[in-house]
């Protein structure tokens, strides 16, 4: 049985679901498909930068329900245990995606989306028209579709996009746990092939995730082991894992994460958050781009409608580009730069040296890979 909808959305994460409540506040109908049901944990930082404050107010999420953690301070440690710290320039806070998720979910839902929990497998553009393919069978057309199904899905395929045909060497790892850790602290420690963010989240908890080449993870197999044998050569995770308490029953992963670059409108869809591009999470700002991206697609599509649909189909997409690559371009570019420095033991210790003497660089670097306040 088919059903129609103005907007599709797929994928129901930050990008999608804060898509969602936006254009239902401007009262356009929208649909939103997600394979998931919540509250369910995903493997992210967990750290948003308070650029996205301005824009939560306006879309009327209470944040502070959530009991979110206020963050301000950066330490960032070397292989070998060399630290610098700095003032994050806007702050930020910690939430857990297992809760932030939800409660958008559930706000979403109050606002009178169509909320389908399926799987999107297919869309095709026809005569000026999508119809999406859904995994229980159904089928949906709508005049316009955003894609916001995150870092990877089985959607990149049928879309045939490039990078989803090649393989990558990285590999997230994520867990809870209970552990002494400075709450207004978010920390990115370095270790042999890869990187770990902690910071805190609502009810006392430590998030830790971190990224690891593959290659350096293969011959050890076990999450436990590997930890033990490489992380904690750097000193500071020795402490942390050796005091740490796992909440959840195993550390939860996703492989094959890729960096490579992706174009903002796909076949017409466009594309939000992590589909339409993924920064390095050394960098701690992917959660407020994929926010960021939502609020810049909203309001092209909001104005045009209360412009009675001046424009075409195609210049609705030239500014949505255009507007994504100024906004995001240039931390995508800085964050590649700045993984490329971080797993260079070498660059590692060059990088330490010119920060020491040069602590002021710092935070400049830091808003690089961060925005302004998203003001509606």
């Amino acid at each position: 049985m088919n059903s129609h909808s103005h907007i599709v959305i797929i994928g129901g994460g930050l990008a999608g679901l804060t898509s969602a409540i936006h254009l239902a506040k401007a009262n356009i109908p929208v649909t939103l498909i997600e394979k998931d049901t919540y509250p369910k944990h995903k493997v992210c930082g967990e750290y948003i930068s308070n650029e996205v404050l301005p824009y939560f107010n306006y879309l009327g999420i209470d944040l502070e329900s959530l009991q979110p953690v206020e963050i301000s301070e950066f330490i960032i440690s070397t292989q070998n245990g060399n630290t610098i710290h700095s003032k994050l320039p806007l702050g930020g806070f910690g939430i857990s995606r297992y809760t932030l998720d939800h409660y958008l979910w559930q706000k979403a839902e109050a606002m009178g989306v169509h909320l389908i929990n399926d799987q999107a497998l297919d869309v095709q553009f026809d005569d000026n028209q999508f119809q999406i393919k859904t995994n229980s069978n159904k089928w949906l057309t709508s005049d316009y579709v955003i894609g916001a199904f995150g870092k990877r899905s089985v959607l990149d395929k049928a879309l045939k996009r490039g990078f989803s045909f090649k393989k990558s060497p990285w590999l997230a790892v994520k867990a809870h746990y209970k552990a002494s850790f400075e709450t207004n602290m978010v920390a990115l420690h370095n270790f042999k092939g890869g990187y770990c963010g902690l910071s805190k989240v609502e009810n006392n908890l430590v998030n830790a995730c971190y990224l690891v080449n593959y290659d350096s993870f293969k011959k050890y197999r076990d999450i436990n082991t590997f930890q033990e044998k490489v992380m904690c050569k750097n000193p500071y995770l020795l402490d942390f894992f050796k005091e740490a308490e796992l909440i959840f029953d195993k550390p939860i992963t996703i492989s094959q994460v890729n960096f490579d670059k992706k174009k903002p409108v796909e076949d017409h869809i466009f594309m939000l958050g992590d589909a339409a591009g993924l920064i390095h999470p050394l960098c701690g700002n992917g959660m407020a781009m994929a926010i960021k991206s939502s609020q810049i697609l909203c309001e092209l599509i909001i104005a045009n409608a209360n412009n009675n649909a001046k424009l075409s189909r195609k210049e609705i997409e030239n500014q949505y580009i255009k507007q994504w690559n100024s906004s995001f371009s240039k931390r995508l570019y800085t964050g590649r730069i700045l993984q490329k420095v971080l797993l260079n033991k070498n660059l590692q210790k060059a990088s330490y040296a010119i920060a020491d003497a040069l602590p002021a660089i710092v935070p400049k670097i830091i808003k690089q890979t961060h925005g302004k306040p998203i003001v509606c």
